[in-house]
């Protein structure tokens, strides 16, 4: 039907197609104007156009820093210096800032969605015959999830993950018991949305909270803690300073003047802070508020007691000499030890000179933290400093007997039997059991566990009277519980 000839054009026509080079796009004239009408950004909208300075700007910041590493070779760069107050960089990452923490803080469950997420675990859980206990397996755990999407939206769906499901102790059946998981999904909204509050007051976006910052967010939460509702508007900046500088005493161990934001999330302090919740002080016993640092009760008994050692001893210049702070607790801290504690922990005054140095009231309440807290790593490094006499970083023989010397003349002042220095020496050293047979270390009072009752037998006459009373003072605790 087809003659040769119609089939050998056909073949030509293809190898003369293949031959010509289809030219490349860049080349081709209406392409080239196309891309430099738009790169001049005629005809484009305000959005476009701002789009496309964007762009323009980025690809120049882009090229600067290739050139810049190019030029420093493998080194990358460890610094980079904050924008100027009031520049238009320091402007715009406040901004971004603030949109961000917007935008996480929308994210986060309200009240009202903390609410329904309670009805529905409770209405679709089983009950554990032998302890009662509400529980659900991974199929409620699913279902309650769909159903809680439903009602509350996507954002509780990050709760309800397998893995936060295994993170639970678990049944025989596999069941995990509500409760527990609903005090999770509380704990992880109130730290995500304190992190937040951080952030904002947080200045210089470094993650660090300066004091006069920590005391801001605290001066926040005021008004949302029903035991300080009440707290007079004269106290509300003592109290700040003073519940700021727990924070500090444990998450600012090298005492930099600045507390990491995550560590302040994670200390026990914010939690202790946080049971000011509880509606009423009839809740709380009377001793739980005197042990509560942050507690209004404990903040003015501080106050006060700092006010009357300033007014009687030194004229009420709102500090302390060292005539003052021996006045402390009954005065029975020893001589010795209020000394190292102006030589290692209060500054130096203007005019220079041992005679100068006063204690102010953040020290002040450092000392307190210190002598309340023996048992903390915090606390106790705060008073191994100042039991080390020498500055070596250990106690010898010698250290112990020169720091119990004051004790045992109180002890006997007190009208208490006569003991002698050595043996209490030798019983130091078989409570704290230290690596090297000569030497006492911070680590050494750590590791025993018994740190804070050595440092006590050390500085206070009262607390030697303690430690050697142990046994009445045990039994007279137990007789109550026995009634």
């Amino acid at each position: 039907m087809y003659s040769g000839s119609s089939d050998g054009e056909s073949h030509e026509a293809v190898a003369a197609a293949a031959q010509r080079k289809i030219p490349p796009a860049s080349s081709m004239p209406w392409v080239r104007n196309l891309r430099r009408y738009i790169g001049s950004g005629v005809g484009l909208g305000p959005e476009a156009l701002m789009e496309l300075e964007t762009k323009r700007i980025l690809l120049d910041i882009f090229k600067e820093k290739q050139q810049k590493s190019a030029a420093a070779g493998t080194i990358p760069s460890f610094y980079k210096k904050k924008p100027e107050e009031g520049s238009i960089s320091s402007k715009v990452q406040r901004l971004a800032k603030c949109r961000f923490l917007k935008k996480q803080s929308d994210l986060l469950l309200n009240t009202d969605d903390l609410d329904v997420m309670w009805v529905c675990l409770r209405e679709n859980c089983v009950i554990d015959d032998a302890t009662g206990a509400e529980k659900m397996n991974y199929e409620d755990f699913c279902h309650i999830q769909s159903i809680c999407t439903e009602q509350i939206g996507p954002k509780c769906r990050r709760f309800f993950s397998p893995s936060n499901f295994m993170k639970f102790e678990k049944d025989e059946q596999g069941r995990i018991a509500i409760l527990p998981f609903y005090l999770y999904v509380m704990r992880t909204v109130s730290l995500t949305q304190a992190r937040i509050d951080m952030s904002e007051i947080d200045e210089d976006s470094d993650g660090f909270l300066q004091p006069q910052e920590m005391q801001q967010y605290i001066h926040g939460l005021i008004p949302n803690l029903a035991q300080l509702r009440d707290m007079p508007a004269a106290f509300v900046g003592t109290y700040c300073r003073i519940a700021a500088r727990k924070f500090f005493f444990f998450c600012d161990p090298q005492r930099r003047g600045k507390a990491c934001i995550k560590k302040i999330l994670l200390s026990n302090c914010l939690q202790e802070l946080m049971e000011l919740h509880q509606e009423s002080e009839e809740e709380v016993t009377d001793t739980e508020q005197a042990e509560n640092w942050f507690s209004l009760t404990s903040a003015q008994r501080i106050c006060d007691m700092f006010l009357a050692l300033a007014k009687d001893m030194n004229g009420g210049h709102g500090t302390l000499s060292k005539q003052a702070l021996r006045e402390y607790a009954d005065g029975t801290l020893t001589d010795i030890f209020i000394e190292r504690v102006f030589d290692e922990h209060v500054g130096r005054g203007k005019g220079g000179g041992a005679s100068a140095r006063e204690m102010d009231f953040e020290c002040f309440l450092d000392f307190v933290l210190a002598l309340e807290n023996k048992d903390t790593p915090e606390g106790l490094t705060y008073l191994f400093r100042c039991l080390d006499l020498q500055g070596r970083g250990y106690l010898t023989t010698a250290d112990i007997h020169t720091l119990f010397r004051d004790v045992h003349q109180k002890w006997i002042e007190g009208g208490n039997y006569e003991l002698c220095i050595e043996d209490v020496r030798d019983e130091i050293w078989d409570m704290v059991k230290p690596a090297d047979p000569l030497k006492v270390t911070l680590a050494d009072l750590l590791g025993c566990k018994q740190g804070g009752t050595v440092a006590s037998m050390l500085i206070d006459v009262r607390g030697f009277w303690a430690h050697d009373n142990r046994e009445n003072l045990l039994q007279e605790e137990e007789e109550p519980e026995e009634e």
